[in-house]
């Protein structure tokens, strides 16, 4: 396990290049979805009325869409406190799967296991919360994948703290830079038995993890949540 030179990973400049540049995709697609729903209404009111029911698809998706990019910003701002509270690591063969964790509460789709700060030799799984934007990270973690897909994802960026919250992402080809931002979260519940003394966190680390939203119930549960 390496972590890149800097402080946290926002004093890496290509990592705040590929934070610019998703954010800047976001708005993208928020003017696209939007701009092409009053594009097309306007059109609708120029033409045959028959016409409106080719676009009627479009109409009912697009503000689906408009809200989904507005989630996409709220991720993203989560993303920027991540990055300016932990450096990055990078690290080799990260043991993942899309199976469910029976440990894992609520939902998961996909999971990786990060080694434990206070405890290298322990183990702990997190997870992509949500399924937006997993599909490039499904399709690599998937066990049929193929060879040159999985190569994509043989060393994984992880910045954060696994026993709280983490930001994922694949390397570009020169190796130089992270892509694929994406936020995962620990998810495991307090029924399982685990308490934060147990995996070693210390006041420090549970402060750092407030620092980025994330609000356990009390320091000895793992019962928690990014806001």
């Amino acid at each position: 396990m390496n972590s890149d030179a800097g402080a946290t990973a926002w004093h890496h400049l290509p990592t705040r290049q590929a934070w610019v540049a998703h954010m800047l995709m976001n708005i993208i697609g928020l003017m696209g979805w939007a701009g092409g729903w009053i594009l097309l209404l306007g059109i609708s009111t120029r033409t045959p009325n028959w016409v409106v029911w080719f676009f009627m698809p479009y109409f009912i998706y697009g503000p689906y869409r408009v809200l989904t990019q507005f989630k996409y910003f709220a991720a993203g701002f989560l993303m920027l406190r991540i990055l300016r509270t932990y450096p990055w690591m990078m690290i080799e063969d990260v043991p993942r799967g899309l199976s469910r964790r029976s440990e894992v509460l609520n939902k998961q789709y996909g999971w990786f296991e990060f080694p434990n700060p206070a405890h290298p030799e322990q183990s702990l799984p997190v997870v992509f919360p949500r399924h937006f934007r997993r599909w490039w990270w499904a399709r690599r973690m998937a066990p049929q994948a193929k060879p040159h897909l999985k190569a994509d994802i043989a060393t994984i960026w992880f910045a954060g703290d696994p026993r709280f919250i983490g930001l994922v992402a694949a390397p570009t080809r020169k190796g130089n830079a992270p892509r694929r931002l994406h936020v995962v979260e620990q998810r495991i519940g307090a029924r399982s038995g685990w308490r934060f003394a147990d995996w070693g966190a210390t006041p420090e680390d549970v402060e750092r993890g407030r620092r980025v939203g994330v609000y356990p119930v009390n320091p000895g549960s793992v019962e928690g949540g990014a806001s």
